[in-house]
């Protein structure tokens, strides 16, 4: 049986690593024999995440345009050509069946040579609205796995297959695992918990709306498990109820009960069988996640991503009345009637479950792989 080699490429931030790291999981799956390689931009997070799932990496020197006049900017000919050099150089010393760009920097210059070398490529595109990256590569791509209806408005349609995103397995049954997740998070089993996601690296307004409206939250006898982000864990850390304020003059200790700060969340799956509802940033896999789990959701897009494509991906989902939206010019107006109405009325509850479960594609990884062997076969 022949020996598969496959090159992934995708980072920059979670949202692009994971998709990569699944898939390559799965390919693993299908041909244990198979050779695995990543491509990412060498001072990226890409390059610790990669290793840690148990793959390979080589770093390009690349990085984005920066929208205003830099010095970046500058360099960024020579760091597109270095990273063109290399990646032939990888190409030709890995000879791989098949490339695969799951979004992010790095994955221009790989999949562009392995274009012009004739190799099969793959794009996966996670958001409702793509980057400039994957539409430039689209033309040359031999497949294009989507996870939003109605882009062949910026790819060829006779490419286009909707796969929806990879998402983690351990998500499929999170039902089962409930008080699994009370019992491991220390939840009270006889309130309401409400989940607060901002991303990895965190998110300043989503952080500033939760401090601001704590009080307000916790009167309506909910607990809150806040991901603040590393960016923000030691700024906000003090509204943890376990947390011991030092014993100043100027200092009050903490008053907040049932609140849980935290940088990070490591089982992603006993939280969200956890939680009754969520507050969320609307980046791609956050989204794929929250239609597999079916929670009643407030989405707070980020307004400074890339042609605002948080905002699409959120009204791809409340268009068909799986969520709720709120933009951020909007929390002060109108977060608490929104908050309120959401907590206390059960048939929009259960509404909101019911549709956004609809959306979910628990077997997108599978299939992107599918398509992939397809190529090869």
């Amino acid at each position: 049986m022949k020996k598969y080699k496959f090159i992934l490429s995708g980072g920059g931030t979670g949202g692009h690593i994971y998709p990569a790291v699944a898939i390559a999981n799965e390919l693993k799956l299908r041909f244990p024999d198979a050779e695995i390689l990543f491509v990412g931009a060498q001072d990226k997070m890409e390059m610790q995440k990669v290793p840690q799932a148990g793959y390979k990496i080589e770093g390009l020197w690349i990085a984005g345009l920066q929208r205003k006049l830099t010095l970046q900017n500058g360099m960024f000919p020579f760091k597109l050509l270095s990273s063109l050099w290399k990646s032939r150089k990888i190409i030709k010393n890995f000879q791989p069946d098949a490339v695969i760009g799951t979004g992010g920097f790095a994955s221009g210059p790989l999949l562009q040579v392995a274009n012009s070398c004739n190799i099969p490529t793959v794009i996966q595109e996670q958001n409702s609205y793509p980057g400039i990256t994957n539409k430039l590569l689209s033309k040359k791509a031999n497949a294009i796995c989507v996870a939003y209806e109605n882009l062949e408005r910026f790819f060829p349609k006779e490419k286009i297959v909707f796969t929806g995103n990879p998402v983690r397995q351990d998500l499929l049954d999170i039902d089962s695992k409930r008080e699994e997740g009370i019992t491991y998070f220390k939840l009270d089993a006889t309130k309401k918990t409400l989940l607060v996601l901002g991303g990895s690296l965190g998110a300043r307004r989503v952080n500033q709306l939760i401090e601001k409206e704590l009080d307000f939250i916790l009167a309506n006898d909910i607990q809150v498990l806040w991901q603040c982000g590393k960016l923000y864990y030691e700024e906000y850390k003090k509204y943890d109820s376990g947390f011991q304020q030092p014993t100043t003059q100027n200092l009050q200790p903490t008053t907040f009960k049932n609140v849980q700060v935290v940088a990070f969340i490591d089982r992603m799956d006993l939280i969200y069988a956890a939680a009754d509802f969520v507050i969320s940033r609307a980046g791609a896999s956050s989204v794929s996640e929250l239609c597999l789990v079916g929670k009643p959701t407030i989405f707070i897009p980020s307004p400074n991503v890339a042609e605002d494509h948080q905002t699409k991906n959120a009204k791809a989902i409340v268009d068909k009345n799986g969520a709720l939206l709120l933009k951020e010019n909007e929390l002060e107006e109108n977060f608490e009637k929104t908050f309120s109405e959401l907590i206390s009325n059960e048939n929009l509850q259960k509404e909101l479950s019911q549709n956004i479960k609809k959306l979910a594609k628990p077997n997108a990884t599978k299939d992107i792989v599918e398509q992939i062997i397809k190529l090869i076969k």
